[in-house]
């Protein structure tokens, strides 16, 4: 069935005669053909770069949507279904796409007195280690012209990328279908038309792009899915600073534009899913303030003066695209800079405010990373909270910027902080990275470990003001013991820096500078698709497991795997919400670790495992995600899946 991608873009923007795109894809695992045969090479991350620059006024995830779509038959893929209801009468479970050749493997015989064993082939044992594997990872260019630069970048539950860029330059690699042009003014006042497409939608299967119409300019805009599976960017630059389009999942859908939506303006803010699955919409250049995005067909009148932006703006801002993370209390952990609060939505107001991190500046054009560590619902918590952890890494000094402008690059950070946001009294805890990186990428794996990808190792984000591009991907293990937990992996070719992110970029076509701007797209694969991990990859039956979720209650996975005997304690499950990329931010990133009950045999090297959905919706706010069965560290291709309030 299909792969899974989850798109880690670097992007590096030059001036939009030198920009471009450089995209990485780091692989999620495919199903694997059923035993006997190779199993399929698995899925990958994105990133895409441009070439460093002046001044910026600027997985990912995929599974095959017919295996895996949204609008699974509820009869067939019910809370509470039986899975093996659908299998075929002759004896054989179809793990095939609907449409194409089945791949059969034989079904237990359900005859009289012969039900399946529910321990047959399932052992109560202490969870084993996880498989051993010296594998770095690997790199592969599969597609050399993306058509539009990778600036910013989402995974839509249909398996396409939602990918674009500024419209500010008026060119790209693809014209807008059907000979459409739009008119805009040169700098001149000079009438003008610009026939280029300045977004596309990715498939992340075929590689294949559909061009896009945005109408007002989303040059550092902010973006995610909504509880139903479509995509809302908001802000960008010019007459789109107050913007908010609307992007609907269907076969030949394009944007709805509302241009005065917002109350201020949203260049390089942070747009965050809230609970009730409204978002929350903060900073941008010179707006001190958030606001909640209003519902389509209506503007909002004022926006709400948040003191904290205001106050670590300094002379290099360094407080763009601030970080933004829904706690599990359900107020916002927001760093700017390098002060950070915990943020009230009922209220609108600050309650705590954490210790400094230290060593330097975070965000925009410092750029640093950073992610919610796994939220673990597999053990027992006998708190008042279930813990909830953040991690930041790299960004650099608060002068970078104005000096890289001069010529001299300072070293970006190379120090990690780590901060329990749920504890009473928190305390940074800090541990240093293997290098340096500025404006580089963190995603959360499947396994729950992080991946640190592209950026750079001297100056600041934005065009021109990076030297020593940071070649060398980072696995992050939180839970190793410090000093264990960082691992390099094989490095890259290609410098990815400014927009290094897990996000699409600018566009840029002069490939003379000191690090042009690129249109290819690589996958990456992280050490768990080692090839000679793939005998123990287990492959999500789609048709026979649950796709939408209720809060609290038991849903149930089918999958097929070779080893045998399997241990409950040796399969873990988790559930990852596709994050919006860019700028080296994922914002709306979330992998959960879900509680399990039964493990059963469902038929020879098939099993049946019965899962707990989060709780609550401040545990997993509405929508969709990606639940990944892994075995020993080995991680199965992605399921979608969807909850609602």
């Amino acid at each position: 069935m299909a792969a899974l991608h989850t798109k880690l873009l670097c992007l590096l923007p030059l001036l939009f005669i030198i920009n471009g795109i450089n995209a990485q894809l780091v692989h999620f695992p495919q199903f694997p053909v059923p035993f006997g045969n190779p199993f399929h090479v698995p899925d990958r991350f994105w990133g895409h770069h441009r070439g460093a620059g002046w001044g910026d006024p600027d997985a990912a995830v995929g599974v095959d949507p017919e295996a895996a779509a949204v609008g699974v038959d509820p009869e067939a893929a019910a809370v509470g279904g039986d899975p093996d209801a659908t299998a075929a009468e002759a004896g054989l479970i179809d793990v095939a796409k609907p449409g194409k050749a089945p791949d059969m493997i034989p079904k237990a015989d359900k005859g009289a007195g012969n039900k399946p064993n529910p321990v047959k082939a399932v052992v109560d044992a202490p969870a084993q280690p996880d498989f051993p594997t010296q594998y770095v990872g690997a790199w592969e260019v599969v597609k050399l012209d993306a058509g539009v630069s990778a600036m910013h970048l989402n995974l839509l539950p249909n398996n396409k990328l939602m990918m674009y860029d500024a419209s500010a330059f008026h060119i790209s690699n693809i014209k807008l279908p059907r000979g459409e042009c739009l008119p805009f003014k040169d700098d001149k006042g000079v009438q003008q038309t610009d026939c280029w497409s300045h977004g596309v939608e990715y498939d992340v299967e075929t590689n294949d792009v559909r061009p896009l119409k945005i109408t007002t300019d989303p040059w550092c805009s902010s973006g995610g899915l909504t509880a139903d599976g479509n995509f809302i960017s908001t802000g960008g630059w010019m007459d789109g600073t107050r913007s908010v389009r609307y992007f609907d999942l269907c076969k030949n859908c394009d944007y709805r534009d509302l241009p005065n939506a917002l109350a201020e303006p949203r260049w390089y803010a942070t747009q965050v899913t809230l609970p009730d699955g409204r978002f929350f919409l903060a900073g941008g250049r010179k707006s001190y303030s958030f606001e909640y995005v209003p519902p389509e067909g209506q503007v909002n009148k004022q926006a709400i003066f948040f003191p904290l932006l205001d106050e670590t703006t300094d002379l290099d801002e360094n407080n763009l695209y601030p970080f933004v993370h829904l706690s599990t209390d359900g107020n916002l952990f927001i760093l700017a800079n390098s002060r950070s609060v915990l943020l009230s939505t009922q209220t609108n107001t600050v309650i705590k405010e954490f210790p400094v991190l230290k060593g330097g500046s975070r965000n925009y054009p410092a750029s640093g990373m950073s992610a919610l560590l796994p939220i673990d619902l597999s053990v027992p918590n006998n708190g008042p909270l279930i813990p909830a952890e953040v991690i930041v890494c790299g960004g650099a000094k608060p002068e970078a910027y104005g000096l890289a402008g001069k010529g001299n690059f300072l070293p970006a950070l190379q120090d990690c902080g780590r901060l329990r946001i749920t504890d009473p009294n928190p305390q940074w805890a800090t541990e240093l990275m293997p290098s340096g990186r500025v404006m580089g990428d963190m995603l959360n794996l499947p396994t729950g470990d992080l991946l640190i990808i592209n950026g750079a190792q001297q100056g600041a984000s934005a065009w021109f003001l990076a030297e020593q591009p940071n070649f060398t991907p980072v696995v992050y293990s939180p839970n190793n013991k410090a000093g264990a937990r960082f691992r390099n992996l094989v490095p890259t070719q290609i410098a990815r820096m400014y927009h290094s992110t897990a996000a699409l970029l600018p566009n840029g076509y002069d490939y003379k500078a000191k690090y042009p701007t690129e249109l290819r797209v690589e996958h990456f694969s992280p050490p768990y698709l080692d090839p000679e991990l793939a005998a123990h990859r287990p492959a999500v039956m789609a048709q026979n497991s649950d796709a939408k979720l209720k809060y609290g209650q038991p849903f149930s996975l089918q999958f097929q795997l070779q080893d045998n005997p399997v241990g409950k304690a040796d399969i873990k499950v988790t559930m990852y919400s596709p994050p919006f990329t860019t700028h080296g931010y994922s914002m709306n990133q979330r992998l959960l670790v879900l509680g399990k009950n039964e493990l059963t045999e469902a038929g020879p090297g098939v099993y049946k495992l019965q899962v707990v959905a989060p709780a609550t919706n401040v545990l997993a706010p509405p929508g969709h995600y990606l639940v990944f069965v892994v075995y020993r560290g080995v991680p199965s291709v992605g399921h979608w899946v969807q909850i609602l309030n």
